[in-house]
């Protein structure tokens, strides 16, 4: 049951001070919630790789430290302005309603925005939560790592918040976020004709982005799916639970040749119709692209930050006859989409097999980014009110 207001009078919340920094939680004052806000408390947070690069000293723009990470958030509404009455795509909103908060959040009015909404995702000035919003400003409450977050939409008239269905667990909701990343990507392809009903699909990298990808793909139509990646456990066991049906172990398989040899004989003929790079390794690039049939399709979605540069034989790409997209998060009418797939499979697939739960405290926190970064984990998630799940 969420907390009513007035029943405390404090909300921790975790900050960073920079790269490499130990967590600390912090106490701040319970805000006022103003005419076009909201207090929500936070159910669960999931570790995305983007706070992990964060945190590694990876990201490629400045950031506002100290400040508080978590962006993959589903929480319930305590307290809601006058004015506030529906999330984004026009539903009915309340005290009680279940709701997630992405991380980006565009504007709706820079020439991007306007001109070119497939993407908006390039938003001049975007809102971001958990990352671009210092710790400093009040009240503090700007990221997914605490108790509660807040909202302003007469302060930042981009935020975006979108209400779950009712008997929608709150821990499924936190996977809304990242699942529609993967489903933009797909249909990048799917507008080009790359991706099409019973194609035969590769998924690079097997960690929480490559294993949502395995069941975008699979509920978008693939016939056929076969994820290479690392290690066995958890994470070549689970893609096979998500309807892999085979894996190819990079730890085992050390050589790009010996990869490449065994992923076409596993798909037979002329090669894949798609592969998609969900690991965020250059390597993945010039590798998978041998997996491809000729006049196949090559997602690149993984390199989500700079993790640098590889050769790469742009005759193959030429001589090939193939499609090569990159794809970047998602613009906010993508959300719903994940919401909904999110929704209607959630008894198909093993969705709880993926999370890893640790408490809100500074040691939990610690652990659930170690555990992530060593790869013990699929997706660790932090949860400040257990009740809530």
């Amino acid at each position: 049951m969420a907390m009513a207001p007035g029943s405390r009078k404090t909300i921790r919340v975790a900050t960073f001070d920079g790269p490499g920094a130990d967590p600390v939680i912090r106490e701040v004052p319970w805000p006022k919630v103003p005419p076009k806000g909201a207090l929500i408390q936070i159910a669960a947070c999931g570790v995305c790789g983007t706070d992990q690069h964060i945190l590694k000293g990876h990201w490629p723009k400045p950031l506002p430290w100290p400040f508080t990470l978590g962006h993959e958030l589903a929480g319930v509404i305590v307290e809601i302005g006058s004015e506030l009455k529906t999330d984004f795509m026009g539903k009915p909103i309340g005290v009680g309603s279940k709701l997630m908060l992405p991380p980006l959040m565009p504007c709706g009015f820079c020439d991007w925005c306007k001109h070119y909404p497939e993407h908006a995702n390039k938003c001049l000035t975007p809102v971001y939560y958990g990352r671009y919003i210092g710790f400093e400003k009040p009240p503090h409450l700007w990221g997914g790592w605490a108790e509660y977050v807040y909202v302003d939409l007469e302060e930042f008239p981009g935020t975006k918040i979108y209400k779950l269905p009712d008997d929608m667990s709150l821990l499924l909701g936190t996977l809304s976020e990242p699942l529609t990343s993967c489903i933009r990507a797909f249909n990048r392809a799917v507008k080009v004709g790359g991706f099409k009903w019973n194609d035969t699909v590769v998924i690079q990298g097997t960690g929480p982005i490559g294993i949502l990808a395995i069941a975008a793909a699979r509920e978008m139509g693939a016939g056929r799916v076969i994820a290479v990646g690392a290690p066995e456990e958890p994470r070549l066991r689970l893609a096979r639970e998500f309807g892999a049906e085979a894996t190819v172990n990079i730890e085992e398989v050390t050589s790009p040749e010996e990869r490449i040899k065994r992923v076409r004989d596993i798909v037979g003929g002329y090669g894949a119709d798609l592969v998609m790079d969900c690991s965020g390794h250059p390597s993945a690039g010039p590798e998978g692209i041998e997996f491809l049939r000729d006049g196949g399709t090559y997602v690149e979605m993984g390199q989500f930050t700079d993790a640098g540069s590889i050769m790469t034989n742009w005759h193959r790409i030429c001589a090939k006859d193939i499609n090569i997209l990159g794809s970047w998060a998602f613009t906010a009418n993508d959300l719903p989409l994940g919401i909904e797939m999110l929704y209607k499979a959630r008894d198909k697939y093993p969705w709880r097999k993926m999370q890893t739960l640790f408490p809100f405290t500074e040691q939990g926190i610690k652990d659930a980014i170690a555990q992530a970064m060593a790869m013990t984990t699929v997706k660790s998630t932090i949860v400040p009110f257990e009740e809530l799940l």
